[in-house]
């Protein structure tokens, strides 16, 4: 279907958003690109189905370089297989004069040689990124302490226990 929902339902939410001067719409579904922008038409809002939005939660709490050139580049692959031709209106198909140049480059084809072009410089970056890890890993290897890792879920005390443990200050408050 074109956006998901028959047009009732549609005509429902568009209704509860425009009450609730709702800006964003989360839907609990894969929606194709397609499905998304037609969404986006009908409730005049933002959406985001759960892939967008879990690329949004990890966006808002990475915080090592790695884990954000991750994510970035996580959500650029996201959003280049979501590029759909909403931008007719922009159509640059044309030619030089004479014999000079050939067609040009539609605004999709160009949207997407730049989000290709971003992901090739995000991946160089990521793996320079790993490389020094795996430098500072190696030297960490050549100490004679013991590396010790703490896991677990969220909420379950661990930054609390690292605290208690070290005398460290690391934030430790309720993330849920």
């Amino acid at each position: 279907p074109a956006t998901l929902l028959g047009s009732g339902k549609v005509a429902e939410f568009a209704d509860i958003v425009k009450e609730r001067k709702a800006e964003l719409v989360i839907v609990d579904h894969p929606l194709t690109p397609v499905q998304q922008r037609n969404l986006e038409k009908e409730l005049n809002a933002k959406v985001l189905d759960r892939t967008g939005l879990i690329l949004e939660i990890f966006g808002e709490r990475a915080r090592t370089k790695e884990g954000t050139l991750q994510v970035e580049l996580a959500h650029l692959n996201y959003q280049k297989g979501r590029l759909v031709r909403s931008w007719t209106h922009l159509e640059r198909q044309r030619g030089g004069a004479g014999f000079l140049g050939g067609p040009g480059e539609t605004q999709i084809e160009s949207d997407r040689r730049i989000l290709q072009d971003k992901i090739t410089k995000l991946k160089h970056e990521l793996e320079t990124v790993r490389r020094t890890r795996d430098l500072h890993r190696a030297k960490r290897k050549k100490v004679p302490f013991p590396v010790v890792a703490i896991v677990g879920y969220t909420n379950a005390g661990k930054s609390t226990l690292f605290n208690r443990l070290t005398g460290a200050g690391v934030l430790a408050e309720d993330m849920l």
